[in-house]
């Protein structure tokens, strides 16, 4: 069984922490003290005669762990990402007996560094991946990666990991990789609560009341200062929103079932091409940045903090940290900037994109953990970053430095200096939420209906019947299948193509090797059945 590290001890290890870092920097004449264990102090103790008895030696510590992990960066105020010597990134090696090395690369680019990195051959120890990505499927079966299934009955925090999930993240019925766990009903619909006071609108219900609104905030001035200077929904290269909106026109979610109970993918459905149009009557109206196929999802957030643009579909707890940016630049208030909203009801009713439990995976490569006995280290390591007092440490930094506890709930300490946000930004990345649940944010008005939507949307998503599938032809051609579709859906927003064209994009697809993806994905499934 393993250590576990108290509220208390991890209290005195973040002192030790604190001290050695002030060692470091030179403000200290000596050297630093040596960092209690976590297991707690040794006492001394006398005998009859006064005389202090001699204490009991401490069994010799391991060595620190070598680890490297690269996980998705997101700087949106440029701050730069922690050093090797933050105080997050000290605290969690002194608690899990590691040498950590991260290694942060920009979201944006994420997918690319990835595929680079797989195909180097030259892996970090750990690295966030998407377990359906091509490259990373082929890796896997290839040897490049620890299966992990059998062990994770063995860790207390990962033995608890939602058998669905895990059979979402399975490639040929194995594991390789933990989940980084996500709420299922996590997307909504945030709006400037302002603007909608200024206008006097209310929260669209249907998709005629969400046009009315993005052409509301496009149109009527709805910061009042008497200039064009705004329009209605800030969307990036990074295709999200345009997933998550067809679905609310009744297109299924990446893969549907047609009346014969076959598999289809959703760009071949009627209700596809309805939302097609509806968006290519955002973007001829200007209701949609025109940069949107080129603007980094690194400064999506931006155009919102800055009054730009009135609405962001994205996941609903994205209203909190876009509130929060605002009251920093804005000014400090009780009432929220933001507002979020479920989906509107479509055609089909009223229908989401969930997410599929989880975003992305956290692998271990072969090519850095050569032994079994090493894996195992490795996954201690990963088990204890679920422990409350990791995931606390990751989510929030450190009490009393990045926020503090107020009636069991958590509250960010307000106006914090660069270098204090610097140092715990992106470290979240590394957290996997399988094991213990720790306490939840101040129950603000947003947070309240962050939690709310997020509830509510679990009456309403709409699952993909093809999520645990393996597509060996998706392994080699997923990639040029993709852009091809995602291309095609680009050019017939701003009008580079017509039906037609989106007819030839499809056929291009079918003779790519879409139709024989569509055959096998209907093998898998009704032998799955």
């Amino acid at each position: 069984m393993k250590t576990r590290t108290t509220r208390t001890s991890l209290a005195i290890l973040l002192s030790a922490v604190m001290t050695a870092l002030a060692a470091c920097s030179g403000n200290s004449g000596g050297g630093s003290e040596p960092a209690p264990s976590t297991g707690g102090e040794t006492q001394q103790t006398t005998d009859n005669k006064g005389a202090e008895a001699p204490a009991e030696q401490e069994p010799a510590k391991q060595e620190p762990l070598k680890i490297s992990f690269m996980v998705p960066g997101f700087d949106p105020e440029n701050l730069g990402y922690p050093d090797d010597d933050s105080i997050i990134i000290k605290t969690i090696e002194e608690y899990t007996n590691a040498d950590l090395t991260m290694q942060f690369v920009p979201n944006s680019s994420y997918p690319d560094k990835m595929n680079i990195t797989l195909a180097s051959g030259e892996l970090p120890t750990l690295m966030v991946t998407d377990p359906k990505n091509p490259s990373f499927i082929n890796a896997a079966r290839n040897g490049a990666f620890w299966e992990i299934g059998p062990y994770l009955k063995d860790y207390e925090n990962l033995a608890q990991a939602n058998p669905v999930v895990l059979n979402n993240t399975s490639i040929d019925g194995k594991l390789y990789g933990i989940y980084r766990a996500r709420t299922l009903g996590r997307n909504g619909m945030t709006l400037n609560s302002d603007w909608m006071k200024n206008l006097g609108l209310e929260a669209p219900k249907t998709l005629d009341e969400f046009y009315n609104v993005m052409k509301a905030f496009s149109e009527n001035d709805p910061d009042g200062n008497g200039k064009d200077d705004t329009y209605g929904i800030v969307i990036t290269k990074w295709h999200g929103p345009w997933d998550i909106m067809q679905v609310w026109f009744g297109a299924p979610n990446k893969w549907g079932e047609d009346a014969s109970g076959n598999l289809v993918p959703t760009h071949m459905t009627p209700e596809y091409r309805e939302a097609l149009k509806f968006f290519k009557k955002m973007y001829d109206e200007k209701l949609v940045n025109e940069d949107f196929a080129v603007m980094d999802s690194a400064v999506w957030n931006d155009p919102f903090v800055n009054g730009e643009v009135g609405v962001f579909v994205d996941v609903a707890d994205n209203a909190r940290r876009l509130d929060g940016s605002m009251q920093e630049k804005y000014g400090k208030r009780d009432e929220s900037y933001t507002a979020v909203f479920q989906a509107p009801v479509g055609p089909k009713g009223h229908r989401d994109m969930p997410t599929s439990g989880y975003n992305g995976v956290i692998a271990i490569s072969k090519s850095a953990v050569k032994t079994e006995e090493e894996l195992k280290r490795v996954l201690t390591f990963l088990d204890q970053l679920n422990d409350v007092e990791m995931q606390m440490v990751l989510e929030n930094g450190i009490e009393g430095r990045h926020y503090n506890m107020v009636d069991g709930f958590v509250v960010p300490i307000e106006d914090q200096e660069a270098g204090l946000k610097k140092e715990r930004l992106s470290l979240n990345q590394m957290t996997m939420y399988i094991g213990p649940v720790i306490p939840t944010r101040e129950q603000t008005a947003i947070n309240v209906m962050i939690a709310d939507v997020q509830k509510k949307n679990e009456e309403i998503i709409v699952g993909n019947p093809a999520e645990p599938l393996v597509s060996e032809v998706y392994a080699q051609k997923g990639q040029q299948l993709d852009n091809i579709i995602n291309d095609a859906r680009i050019q017939y927003i701003v009008g580079q193509i017509d039906d037609a064209g989106l007819d030839a994009a499809i056929d291009l697809w079918l003779s790519t090797g879409g139709q024989d993806y569509i055959d096998e994905i209907n093998k898998l499934y009704k032998a799955s059945k």
